[in-house]
């Protein structure tokens, strides 16, 4: 069993508290960093994780790519965090990839590089703060709690993702829907994309504006990806796409 760590939080965190403002008056301040406090800080924290689960499990680290295919489907996409990152947080990564296998995958997100490996290698435990890890079938542990995901809710995450919408990566759902409202109406309608697109509709909002969403919430899983090419398959769905909760199944064959 492996640990499947989104480690961009933990170094992003690490060195922001190693940074230190230094004011020369005027109009010159600068920011510096010591580079062994933010390291040390990141180890701590991995550690804490490892000794959570035993200290003799291997672990995986995952960091997102610089390029992210999500803004050629929505420019603005995660558009409001363009900020730099920490003083000394390339220089982590670049140490920690002498002492632990880490993963970068081409134009994709931490999230997607562990919802592929975690499909792909079924039996690890995902541990991500994100609320968007809860697509991924399998063990995920939240730094709250540990518990099961399975395809079925997964899929059904993914569907309120989509009615919702994350305002936290720059996108909205449709006008008035929270993720309780979204749960509401599905379990009244059923988990379908029907369901979605008529919510959209109502708003007089299109499919189209549907699709959209629902690709910027997907988290990859290695079925949306195309290894020969380096390159993420966009989810299509059918029109019949539905999640079947009295057979514990999603109906994923019916793709376009």
């Amino acid at each position: 069993m492996k640990l499947l760590i989104d480690a961009d939080y933990i170094v992003y965190k690490s060195c922001a508290a190693a940074e230190t403002e230094l004011d020369f008056g005027d109009d010159v301040i600068l920011v510096t960093s010591n580079f062994s406090d933010a390291y040390n800080a990141t180890q701590r924290e991995l550690t804490k994780l490892k000794n959570e689960f035993g200290s003799l499990s291997p672990i995986i680290l995952f960091f997102s790519d610089t390029k992210n295919f999500r803004k050629k489907i929505l420019p603005d996409y995660k558009g409001h965090r363009n900020r730099k990152k920490p003083c000394g947080y390339k220089r982590v990564i670049n140490k920690l990839k002498t002492e632990y296998e880490v993963i970068i995958m081409p134009e994709l997100e931490a999230d997607d590089a562990m919802g592929i490996y975690a499909t792909q290698n079924p039996g690890n435990i995902v541990i991500s703060p994100d609320k968007d890890m809860k697509q991924i079938p399998g063990e995920l542990y939240n730094l709250d709690e540990r518990f099961t995901v399975s395809k079925e809710s997964g899929a059904a995450w993914h569907l309120t993702q989509c009615l919702s919408g994350d305002q936290t990566d720059g996108y909205g759902g449709v006008p008035g829907i929270g993720v309780k409202r979204a749960e509401t109406l599905f379990n009244k309608e059923g988990y379908s994309w029907k369901t979605v697109v008529k919510a959209f509709k109502d708003k007089d909002l299109t499919e189209e504006d549907a699709l959209v969403n629902a690709r910027l919430a997907r988290i990859l899983t290695v079925d949306d990806y195309d290894f020969k090419n380096n390159r993420p398959i966009l989810w299509n769905p059918s029109t019949s796409y539905r999640i079947n909760y009295g057979t514990g199944s999603e109906d994923e064959s019916n793709r376009r």
